[in-house]
């Protein structure tokens, strides 16, 4: 069976045992904030259980490696929207240590991208058309250095609203804990 056969097959089940009563909630979250962390599997479970959070309390938007890289692009928006229509009053952009992103060179990337059938002619056309692919690739040196940055670009930003509070933490993905980095409260 195919995967996405055995998870159409899976969610049959789901609803017609109604198990989604429990997960039921608003599209507002109960505790008001909005939170950007990394795609990365480990976290899927332990990052919400490691906050004390649960299905409805917050909105919760991933990429790879936690990152604003640009001001007008879908992360910012997704912010944005749910600080204006989702009642979201806080920030919160959570890194974590052993991140892909961490060290993360663009060559390999895009020598992979090769091996799959990307040509060089692609990358071409990328790069005269004005995207550094290689810089649009890279990752990061220091998940703390990158959390802050993410976090001034979002505090920085001309459309978020003045005393929106906005957070920076990197959590252990084998343990959970909890370092700060950014406290949204101070300067505020």
């Amino acid at each position: 069976m195919r995967l996405l056969d055995e998870i159409l097959e899976y969610n049959q089940q789901f609803v017609e045992e109604k198990r989604y009563e429990e997960y039921t909630t608003t599209k507002f979250p109960n505790k008001r904030l909005v939170i950007l962390t990394c795609m990365d599997t480990r976290l899927l479970e332990l990052l919400p259980k490691a906050m004390n959070v649960s299905n409805g309390d917050v909105k919760l938007i991933k990429n790879a490696g936690a990152l604003v890289t640009h001001p007008f692009g879908s992360i910012m928006r997704s912010l944005l929207v749910a600080v204006y229509q989702l009642q979201a009053d806080e920030v919160l952009v959570i890194g974590h240590y052993d991140c892909g992103m961490s060290g993360m060179k663009a060559d390999v990337v895009i020598e992979s991208m090769k091996e799959r059938g990307i040509t060089q002619e692609t990358l071409d056309m990328l790069n005269y058309s004005g995207i550094n692919v290689s810089e649009w690739m890279h990752g990061f040196d220091n998940v703390s250095d990158s959390v802050k940055h993410s976090v001034n670009m979002i505090k920085k930003h001309p459309l978020l609203p003045k005393g929106v509070p906005v957070h920076g933490l990197v959590i252990d993905p084998e343990t959970g804990r909890l370092d700060a980095v950014e406290n949204g409260y101070e300067g505020i």
